[in-house]
């Protein structure tokens, strides 16, 4: 049983930190699709404006560099397990050793994009 919530909440988007925003949104749009933008509010940030799911996803920039595994972190879906991985190395992002195969279910392999921020990539049979 889950408790009604006290308020309507829907997630919006995602705010990832990095040193180059134009490079990491740059690799998220081209992996994802959606649209480039930027904000003039909020200067050297960079958005991914998605449609499906409609979701925001911000890329700001921060002076430290990232110094451990992500504890929150984004799955995609992919067709091909294989292709997906290719498609993120062409990209600029890279594989992290890390596969998970789950009989019945699919598999589950840990990539990172171009910052090293870790994301899976998933394929369901």
């Amino acid at each position: 049983m889950t408790d009604a919530p006290l308020m309507s909440a829907v997630l919006h988007g995602m705010t990832v930190d990095c040193a180059d925003p134009v490079r990491v949104a740059r690799f998220w749009c081209s992996l994802l699709g959606g649209e480039l933008g930027e904000d003039a509010d909020l200067p050297g940030w960079r958005r991914v404006l998605l449609t499906e799911p409609s979701l925001v996803l911000s890329f700001q920039p921060v002076p430290e560099s990232k110094v451990c595994k992500v504890r929150l972190h984004l799955d995609v879906t992919v067709g091909e397990i294989e292709d997906g991985m290719a498609e993120v190395a062409r990209l600029g992002g890279s594989f992290t050793g890390e596969r998970h195969d789950y009989p019945g279910s699919g598999v589950v392999v840990v990539m990172a994009d171009p910052e090293g921020n870790e994301f899976c990539l998933i394929q369901f049979e």
